[in-house]
């Protein structure tokens, strides 16, 4: 992200260009009118990535544009970044800056904050790291006793105290609790991932039965609805997603929710009668589940065939977008069979051309 695209003052007409490009995109197809959620203009951003440059003796964070990768941008704040990684910048390259054993070869600083002021900092080496690093990285709990740190290196990884933070995010006014792991995914803008979740349940009000899930993450959508569902059985495929789902499960207080570590396309394989339902399936009660509502939120290459055909054999479908262009090939095929009743964009990244949006559909 080029930070001198960030103007706030520009935001509005940003976002409506982004409208008018998913209009123009999804002209063909029948769609209700879309719902608009906007972002806050500036420190929505729960986590960012910054580059380290080392230019003699001066060590200052930057960026860089897709179109000039190669020359760097200094960033001293970025004003989309949370009001507490802001805080924390400066005052990190202070700290590291005069211990050679910290500063030498530290190329990436990336944080993970929290609307509860838990930071998590991973400093990230061309070189090895080894104790000498960890014994110095100690003293940095003296200037942030309320942070984590972890360091990488090729094919090494040090945790200080621990490697997650414990976000909570409040939904129609009920908490919910998530363990976030360092280099997993997360929704960054959380002020928008709470309004997701507030559309996810008023598009599902009134429905009932069970709710199958694929790429579920680390339950960040199967916790909050598995309030409205008798049961969810979610499916995903990053063994360290899978671990913080079913912790955030015990966290949240919740009885009827099962994660089953599985990929999309075996889900659907086995569910399509392609395979034997596997082991881990049959222990979730998949062979029990009678889904009502299915829940999709793929990665940018949307849904494979297979995955299209299971999802059509249910009768509502709640789809996530990060990707509009796949999401309408997925479309095409699926008002075969359901119709678009709900339809809204999310702006979660704003001041860039990525577009996260979603659909609901229910059987003609």
């Amino acid at each position: 992200m080029n930070p001198n695209l960030i103007q706030p003052e520009h935001y509005d007409s940003q976002l409506l260009e982004k409208v008018t490009t998913l209009e123009t995109l999804f002209q063909e197809l029948e769609m209700p009118e879309v719902e608009v959620f906007e972002s806050a203009v500036s420190n929505y951003r729960m986590r960012a990535e910054f580059r380290v440059w080392h230019d003699d003796d001066v060590m200052y964070y930057a960026m860089f544009d897709s179109k000039d990768p190669r020359k760097p941008i200094r960033v001293d704040q970025f004003p989309v970044a949370s009001v507490l990684i802001n805080r924390l910048m400066p005052k990190l390259l202070d700290a590291v800056k005069n211990i050679p054993v910290l500063r030498n070869k530290l190329f990436q600083v990336d944080f993970l904050t929290t609307q509860t002021g838990e930071a998590l900092i991973s400093l990230l080496y061309h070189k090895p790291i080894d104790e000498e690093w960890k014994d110095a990285a100690q003293n940095l709990y003296e200037l942030f006793p309320a942070c984590h740190f972890v360091g990488r290196s090729r094919k090494k990884k040090m945790v200080l105290t621990r490697d997650f933070v414990l976000e909570t995010l409040t939904v129609n006014g009920k908490k919910y609790h998530y363990q976030q792991v360092e280099n997993s995914f997360t929704q960054p803008n959380v002020g928008i991932s709470e309004k997701m979740l507030e559309w996810s349940l008023d598009v599902t009000q009134g429905e009932s039965g069970d709710l199958l899930e694929m790429y579920c993450g680390n339950g960040n959508f199967s916790i909050p609805l598995a309030r409205q569902f008798d049961r969810v059985v979610a499916t995903e495929i990053s063994k360290v997603s899978v671990n913080s789902a079913q912790l955030n499960i015990v966290l949240n207080g919740m009885k009827n929710v099962s994660v089953v570590k599985m990929a999309s396309e075996d889900v659907s394989a086995a569910l399509n009668g392609e395979s034997e339902l596997p082991k881990q399936l049959v222990e979730a009660g998949m062979e029990l589940l009678s889904p009502n509502v299915v829940l999709v939120d793929p990665p940018r290459a949307g849904l494979d065939d297979a995955t299209v055909e299971l999802v059509r054999k249910v009768d509502k479908i709640l789809y996530i977008s990060c990707n509009p262009e796949t999401l309408k090939n997925n479309l095409i095929a699926l008002v075969r069979t359901h119709k678009v009743e709900r339809y809204a964009i999310f702006d979660q990244f704003p001041y860039t051309h990525h577009i996260e949006c979603g659909v609901y559909l229910s059987r003609i």
